[in-house]
């Protein structure tokens, strides 16, 4: 039950003293935990050209000690920012961890990065040592590192002094070795910590405290450049434990995790990992998204468990093995997805989806958890978790409103972020201690949230404030849809007019006015969108989290209007 102030909209969750289940609150106090549990079980499975790797939880443990080990070789010790640039593969959760136990902060770099947002993600987190994947699809990560800074070509390893990156003194690569320069192979790497005693990285891990800066994660930078975004070790691993009980997991499930998308995401990192690995189960890699693969791998490895965003399930209906792939494991999916209707599923799972958290807080901070009633939920964001409190305020003076009244959602609580990298805590929290995140919403009489969207993508037409958030959840319903985005454009006499950017899924013909008969019959006549604009994906590009820079598409959808 959450805690109201009497007609004002602040909502607080129970103590998180009270909260059951959450274990140690460090990184490497978690992998030592899951590890005691559950050591000899299957921790990871990875499929790539050379074969099946399959490491338990005793393994996890002994590869991120090794790669600890090489770490401290390389100089790292208390808060060292140590950069890993790969996929999902067994490696970055080595890296992951093993910096963790060598008191370091992990940066979580994501492979879908140009050179310009990579230089720039460099420059800010002042990383000192670089774990990367040569090849992710056509990139070449090891030709894009050396174009920014030549030195790296000719350094020898060990040897990096750069002034665009004064911090950087190692790097390291999976997969194919880069001949001369500085970056070494990663056996050598890792070979780089035979000489360090075991017994050092252990007592280095004991060090760690739950307040000390565990990750850093980046914003999705959809309104500007990202920033980075400190989280505590406490944050990350309370919500780890923490979605292992919103999804219900226990030791029995045998929980076989697969998803679509990359841990470097925090969402990705505490729903797919966190709660996999909390609950003794397995991840089942897949380096980058591909439909048709992913849909055999998760029948050959007995996924019960997938983790995937609108526009990606699309993509895995509209493969041309989605018919007669047997997906009869899935377990914990929920009955509005695609694979619901699959032939070979049954469920009446639902899942925890309906829950509001920001990378700012490590991912939820409202939620309900898994299979909970509709009529509880009715429609909203979830209720306060345990140790954080929801106000809602005018984004102008910042007075808290009333319930039921439509603002700012401010936050704070336990998994609140550190702060930003280069900017001072207190331009970012208020006197209060909150987060104002820039979306907007209202709290009920009992406590619900309800997002709206970014307050810069409301849209205010007709003197009615339209969620475009509300539209886009029947909008990715519609048959044919593979993402579907709703923006406002500016109209003379409306102010503004509701506008669905579509892009069909593959081979199919959609047409404008049947998706507006579609939605005609879920929501109300001021909501359903003017115009319906369909465009290729090559149009608009999709951040891993499904996000689109809502400027950019109003642009867009703009200029297809004026012709």
């Amino acid at each position: 039950m959450t805690e109201k102030v009497a007609g004002l909209a602040v909502a607080s969750g129970p103590p998180l003293a009270e909260e059951p289940g959450l274990g140690t609150l460090t990184l490497p106090g978690f992998l030592r935990e899951v590890t005691q549990r559950y050591g000899d079980r299957e921790a990871l499975v990875f499929h790539d050209d050379t074969g099946v790797t399959r490491w338990t939880y005793d393994e996890l443990w002994d590869r991120s000690v090794a790669v600890a080990r090489a770490l401290r070789a390389a100089g790292v010790g208390k808060d060292t920012r140590v950069g890993v640039l790969m996929t999902n593969r067994p490696e970055w959760l080595a890296a992951v961890f093993g910096t963790s136990l060598a008191g370091g902060v992990a940066v979580a770099l994501s492979t879908f990065s140009t050179p310009t947002e990579l230089e720039h993600l460099l420059r800010l987190s002042g990383v000192s040592v670089l774990l990367f994947e040569r090849a992710v699809a056509r990139t070449d990560f090891a030709t894009v590192l050396t174009d920014l800074e030549p030195a790296l070509g000719t350094a020898a390893p060990g040897g990096v002094r750069s002034a665009a990156y004064p911090f950087l003194r190692h790097l390291a690569v999976v997969g194919a070795p880069v001949d001369g320069g500085a970056i070494e192979s990663w056996d050598a790497f890792v070979a780089r910590g035979e000489s360090e005693p075991v017994a050092l990285v252990e007592a280095a891990a004991a060090t760690v405290q739950p307040s000390d800066t565990a990750v850093l994660f980046f914003s999705s930078g959809t309104t500007s450049k990202p920033k980075g975004i400190r989280s505590a070790h406490r944050g990350v691993t309370i919500q780890m434990w923490r979605f292992r009980r919103m999804f219900g997991f226990g030791p029995d499930d045998h929980v076989r995790c697969w998803t679509a998308n990359g841990f470097f995401w925090s969402g990705n990192f505490g729903q797919a990992l966190g709660s996999t690995l909390a609950a003794g189960g397995s991840l089942i890699l897949q380096s980058t998204f591909d439909s048709g693969a992913a849909l055999a791998l998760m029948q050959s490895e007995r996924v019960n468990f997938p983790v995937a965003w609108p526009h990606q399930w699309a993509q895995l209906e509209g493969a041309p093995n989605w018919a007669t792939a047997d997906l009869s494991a899935l377990r914990f999916v929920d009955v509005d997805y695609p694979a619901a209707r699959h032939p070979t599923v049954t469920t009446t799972w639902t899942e925890p989806g309906h829950a509001y958290g920001n990378t700012e807080t490590f991912t939820i901070t409202t939620c309900f958890a898994a299979c909970t009633p509709e009529d509880t939920i009715a429609g909203s964001s979830g209720e306060p978790l345990p140790g954080n409190t929801i106000k809602i305020v005018d984004p102008l003076t910042g007075t808290v409103l009333t319930r039921g009244a439509s603002g700012e959602i401010c936050v704070k609580g336990p998994t609140l972020m550190l702060g930003y990298v280069g900017i001072p805590l207190d331009e970012t929290l208020d006197a209060d201690g909150y987060f104002h995140t820039g979306d907007g919403g209202y709290l009920d009489d009992l406590g619900r949230l309800y997002w709206e969207g970014r307050l810069t993508d409301i849209i205010k037409t007709g003197g009615a404030n339209v969620s475009p958030l509300e539209v886009d959840e029947e909008l990715n319903r519609c048959p044919g849809v593979k993402v579907g985005r709703t923006v406002g454009i500016p109209h003379d006499t409306l102010g503004e007019v509701v506008v669905a950017c579509v892009v069909p899924q593959t081979d199919t013909a959609l047409d404008g006015e049947a998706i507006r008969a579609f939605l005609r019959e879920r929501l109300a006549s001021y909501k359903v969108p003017r115009h319906v604009l369909l465009y290729s994906e090559d149009e608009f590009t999709l951040t891993g989290s499904a996000k689109i820079k809502s400027a950019e598409l109003r642009r867009l959808a703009a200029a297809r209007l004026a012709t």
